[in-house]
């Protein structure tokens, strides 16, 4: 498998990846073999949306965008035991939110369902399909293997009425769920496993999220998925790898019908590391309490990218610089990390929180005093303006700026060291106050130099450091979540029985209570992303509430991405 981390660089990761898929279409509306571009994203609605999705649906709709079509919403809700309607509501707010809309283009498989019917029934009266009596496990062994051909059912033979009896019985209900399925009839000796007389239909007597108890039977997602592109005159069928094998058998099936022909073309699907894309998995993390639900940040869902703090623009951004690939490939989750930052650079306004406060009183400046100083919100964005910062006697600083004993290359403050405040002072530390029982450091007694307001000295002088700040009296108390990667392997299925949950990251969330937050975020709202100066991005959790803000970390400031990309281009 490849690496994508190993191969690109960030030049090359800037521009898109050439994209055969492209190339395909217009070829063929070059040559008139289409009058409209149609695509379309088919869900299966078991489970919520996740980055790998994102792909696919950039690829549906770009496609059909950029050749004046459109692209349909389908769900492919064919199998009511695992369907539900939050899942609906959740794949339609996720796309939503991602920038795609279809207008009334909405879709449903089992919309269809009365026509396959009565094509199912087509096909038996052309001795094409039959109704077998092997249960699932015995079509598994009948099957053969990929070296070893199948072998024909018994009751492959029944003759067309008794196939069309036993399917209207089926229909109506009179056998259990595994008695009877509908077969296609095509050859058990066939190469390809997929052609060895499929099932179409299987008996489940659940009911269905939209047509209720009206059917006793449901089709299977090979003999539905044509049929559905097909009655939508969809042009291209655009879907994964996974589905190639499974081309010959839609090919087969609207042959036999004679309707309309998709042309479908398939491409590697997203492979993250750290991360998995399976819904059984996800689901399995959800239903035992591993996360939090399906938008829990440490998801690779879109709700949960969305919750964590990304934004719609650096997920297109990642999926248009992955490109369209033709074999599989691994990404490595640091670029996807990369495009985030790169986006939160350009619209997050910066902001002073300390997660770790130490006390620091200023011992020299006035008792009753509060200044409110200029602090810019974001330099990468003139536009964005500055803000008044509160400043007064008594502030907080992170305890990872201050060591009583510091070593060579250590230029943050000291005993007896002088550093810059961000957008304040120079402040000097003069008395270490700790308790007498303990030894604890209980706060820090300094002096500031008023002269050095602005971060700048009459004499010319420069402290070697600069330190954030938030003042005592004005701070917002409020939670923090550190997230984590979720697996501590790049594989989470790399384990000696192959169970990823093995490879779960027992630090992938760290809740630090008591964090000092600037004044500003008070207004602060679900959403909201922000760059907490020195320490990374953050985003305001629904979990909030008024002045208890919990903030999500989004990203770290430190760029893992920028780190390959430079170790890569020394070794060339």
């Amino acid at each position: 498998m490849d690496n994508t981390n190993s191969k690109n660089s960030d030049e090359q990761a800037s521009a898109p990846t050439a994209n055969f898929i492209r190339e395909i279409i217009r070829e063929e509306k070059n040559a008139g073999k289409w009058e409209k571009i149609i695509t379309r994203f088919p869900p299966e609605p078991n489970g919520y949306l996740h980055i790998g999705h994102a792909k696919a649906i950039c690829i549906d709709f770009g496609m059909a965008k950029e050749f004046g079509g459109e692209c349909n919403l389908r769900f492919d809700d064919t199998n009511p035991a695992k369907e539900e309607q939050e899942y609906i509501d959740a794949i339609q707010n996720d796309m939503h939110w991602l920038g795609f809309d279809w207008g009334k283009r909405t879709f449903f498989a089992s919309e269809y369902f009365d026509q396959m019917y009565k094509w199912a029934i087509e096909l038996i009266k052309e001795n094409k399909a039959y109704v077998d009596d092997l249960n699932a496990d015995q079509i598994r062994q009948y099957r053969g293997t990929l070296t070893e051909p199948g072998k024909e059912s018994p009751w492959r033979n029944r003759t067309v009425e008794e196939n069309l009896d036993l399917f209207e019985r089926m229909e109506k209900g009179e056998f259990e769920e595994g008695q009877k399925v509908l077969r296609a009839k095509i050859d058990m000796g066939h190469p390809n496993i997929n052609m060895r007389d499929p099932v179409m239909y299987r008996i489940k007597k659940a009911p269905h999220p939209r047509t209720g108890t009206k059917w006793n039977i449901y089709p299977m997602y090979d003999w539905a998925h044509g049929l559905e592109d097909s009655i939508e005159k969809v042009s291209h069928s655009l879907c994964s790898l996974e589905y190639e094998d499974h081309r010959p058998l839609y090919d087969w099936f609207l042959d036999q019908l004679k309707i309309h022909h998709p042309r479908q073309i398939e491409f590697a699907r997203l492979n993250l590391t750290y991360t998995v894309m399976s819904k059984r998995k996800l689901l399995q993390l959800v239903k035992e309490n591993v996360v939090r639900g399906w938008d829990d940040p440490r998801m690779p869902t879109l709700s949960g990218l969305r919750r964590r703090g990304f934004t719609p623009e650096s997920i297109k951004n990642f999926c248009e610089r992955i490109g369209v690939a033709k074999r599989d490939s691994i990404v490595d989750y640091a670029l996807l990390e990369h495009c985030l930052r790169e986006d939160l650079n350009k619209r997050a306004m910066r902001v002073m929180a300390v997660l770790n406060p130490l006390k620091v009183v200023i011992e020299n400046y006035p008792d009753e005093q509060t200044e409110f100083l200029d602090a810019v919100n974001n330099p990468e964005d003139q536009s964005a303006g500055s803000r008044k910062v509160p400043f007064s006697k008594v502030i907080y600083i992170e305890w990872g700026d201050f060591l009583e004993e510091p070593p060579k290359k250590f230029f943050r403050l000291a005993p007896g060291r002088e550093v810059r405040l961000r957008y304040a002072y120079f402040i000097t530390c003069k008395e270490v106050v700790k308790d007498p029982v303990t030894g604890e450091i209980l706060e820090l007694r300094c002096t500031y130099d008023p002269q050095t307001r602005g971060g700048s000295a009459p004499d010319g002088r420069s402290p070697k450091s600069t330190i954030h700040w938030v003042s005592e009296a004005h701070a917002l108390n409020a939670q923090i979540r550190l997230y984590e990667k979720l697996f501590v392997k790049e594989d989470p299925d790399d384990a000696p029985d192959g169970n990823f949950m093995a490879n779960l990251n027992p630090d992938s969330l760290k809740v630090v209570e008591n964090c000092k937050v600037e004044q500003s975020l008070s207004e602060a709202t679900p959403g909201d992303r922000f760059q907490f100066e020195r320490t990374g991005y953050f985003c305001v959790d629904p979990d909030s509430r008024p002045g208890k803000p919990v903030f999500n970390r989004t990203v770290t400031l430190k760029d893992e991405w920028a780190k390959i990309v430079k170790r890569n281009d020394q070794g060339r």
